[in-house]
Protein backbone atom coordinates (compact mmCIF):
# COMPACT_ATOMS: atom_id res chain seq x y z
CA UNK A 1 0.00 0.00 0.00
CA UNK A 2 3.10 2.27 -0.02
CA UNK A 3 5.09 3.23 -2.65
CA UNK A 4 8.04 3.44 -0.19
CA UNK A 5 8.35 -0.64 -0.11
CA UNK A 6 11.82 -1.41 -0.24
CA UNK A 7 12.72 -5.40 -1.45
CA UNK A 8 15.88 -7.22 -1.21
CA UNK A 9 16.43 -10.76 -2.56
CA UNK A 10 19.17 -13.37 -0.62
CA UNK A 11 20.07 -16.54 -2.81
CA UNK A 12 19.74 -19.39 -1.38
CA UNK A 13 20.86 -21.78 -4.29
CA UNK A 14 20.20 -26.09 -3.82
CA UNK A 15 22.89 -26.21 -6.01
CA UNK A 16 26.64 -25.60 -6.60
CA UNK A 17 27.35 -22.38 -7.14
CA UNK A 18 29.46 -22.08 -10.66
CA UNK A 19 29.12 -18.74 -12.81
CA UNK A 20 27.22 -20.54 -15.32
CA UNK A 21 24.50 -21.52 -13.20
CA UNK A 22 24.19 -17.90 -11.32
CA UNK A 23 23.75 -15.69 -13.93
CA UNK A 24 20.47 -14.86 -12.95
CA UNK A 25 21.35 -14.00 -9.75
CA UNK A 26 24.05 -11.96 -10.60
CA UNK A 27 22.21 -10.35 -12.51
CA UNK A 28 19.64 -9.24 -10.24
CA UNK A 29 22.20 -8.20 -7.83
CA UNK A 30 24.17 -6.04 -10.32
CA UNK A 31 20.86 -4.56 -11.20
CA UNK A 32 20.47 -4.03 -7.55
CA UNK A 33 23.54 -2.25 -7.22
CA UNK A 34 23.45 -0.02 -10.22
CA UNK A 35 20.07 0.57 -11.09
CA UNK A 36 17.73 3.24 -10.67
CA UNK A 37 14.13 1.78 -8.98
CA UNK A 38 11.81 2.12 -12.07
CA UNK A 39 14.58 0.22 -14.45
CA UNK A 40 15.61 -2.10 -11.76
CA UNK A 41 12.05 -3.12 -11.50
CA UNK A 42 11.64 -3.27 -15.46
CA UNK A 43 14.76 -5.38 -15.90
CA UNK A 44 13.65 -7.71 -12.98
CA UNK A 45 10.36 -8.57 -14.48
CA UNK A 46 11.82 -9.30 -17.62
CA UNK A 47 14.41 -11.62 -15.70
CA UNK A 48 11.79 -13.32 -14.14
CA UNK A 49 10.18 -14.79 -17.33
CA UNK A 50 10.38 -17.83 -17.95
CA UNK A 51 11.87 -17.49 -22.13
CA UNK A 52 14.41 -15.26 -20.21
CA UNK A 53 15.48 -17.89 -17.84
CA UNK A 54 15.96 -20.38 -21.38
CA UNK A 55 17.43 -18.00 -23.27
CA UNK A 56 19.86 -17.18 -20.98
CA UNK A 57 20.68 -21.03 -20.29
CA UNK A 58 21.02 -21.47 -23.95
CA UNK A 59 24.31 -18.80 -23.82
CA UNK A 60 22.49 -15.43 -24.33
CA UNK A 61 24.13 -12.79 -23.01
CA UNK A 62 22.73 -10.94 -20.46
CA UNK A 63 23.40 -7.62 -21.16
CA UNK A 64 20.62 -8.10 -24.42
CA UNK A 65 18.01 -8.13 -21.67
CA UNK A 66 18.86 -4.25 -20.27
CA UNK A 67 15.79 -2.35 -20.86
CA UNK A 68 16.09 1.23 -22.31
CA UNK A 69 17.30 3.63 -19.66
CA UNK A 70 19.44 1.42 -17.74
CA UNK A 71 23.22 2.75 -17.16
CA UNK A 72 24.22 -0.66 -19.31
CA UNK A 73 28.03 0.06 -18.57
CA UNK A 74 28.29 0.23 -15.21
CA UNK A 75 25.74 -2.51 -15.16
CA UNK A 76 27.94 -4.84 -17.43
CA UNK A 77 31.13 -3.84 -15.44
CA UNK A 78 29.43 -4.86 -11.81
CA UNK A 79 28.06 -8.18 -13.55
CA UNK A 80 31.39 -9.00 -14.59
CA UNK A 81 33.58 -8.06 -11.48
CA UNK A 82 30.60 -9.02 -8.93
CA UNK A 83 32.37 -12.74 -7.38
CA UNK A 84 30.48 -15.81 -6.27
CA UNK A 85 31.67 -15.17 -2.60
CA UNK A 86 28.94 -12.65 -2.58
CA UNK A 87 26.14 -15.47 -3.52
CA UNK A 88 27.68 -18.15 -1.07
CA UNK A 89 27.25 -15.35 2.21
CA UNK A 90 23.93 -15.77 1.32
CA UNK A 91 23.83 -18.86 0.73
CA UNK A 92 25.28 -19.49 4.23
CA UNK A 93 23.18 -16.41 5.79
CA UNK A 94 20.18 -18.24 4.37
CA UNK A 95 20.87 -21.73 5.79
CA UNK A 96 22.89 -20.90 9.39
CA UNK A 97 20.92 -17.99 10.00
CA UNK A 98 17.76 -18.32 8.71
CA UNK A 99 17.95 -21.94 9.06
CA UNK A 100 16.22 -22.39 5.45
CA UNK A 101 17.36 -25.73 3.91
CA UNK A 102 18.91 -25.56 0.26
CA UNK A 103 17.08 -24.13 -2.48
CA UNK A 104 14.31 -23.32 0.51
CA UNK A 105 12.30 -19.94 -0.36
CA UNK A 106 10.98 -17.58 2.23
CA UNK A 107 9.84 -14.30 2.69
CA UNK A 108 10.79 -12.18 5.49
CA UNK A 109 8.84 -9.00 6.35
CA UNK A 110 9.86 -6.10 8.36
CA UNK A 111 7.21 -3.79 8.22
CA UNK A 112 3.49 -2.73 9.77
Amino acid sequence: TSSHTRVGILNNPSSKIKEDNTVIARGILAAFLTQTNSNLKSFLSKLSKEETAKSLAAGTKIVKFLIPGMDGDTFEKKYNTLGLDLIKTHQMFCQEVLKLLPGQMAVISNGR
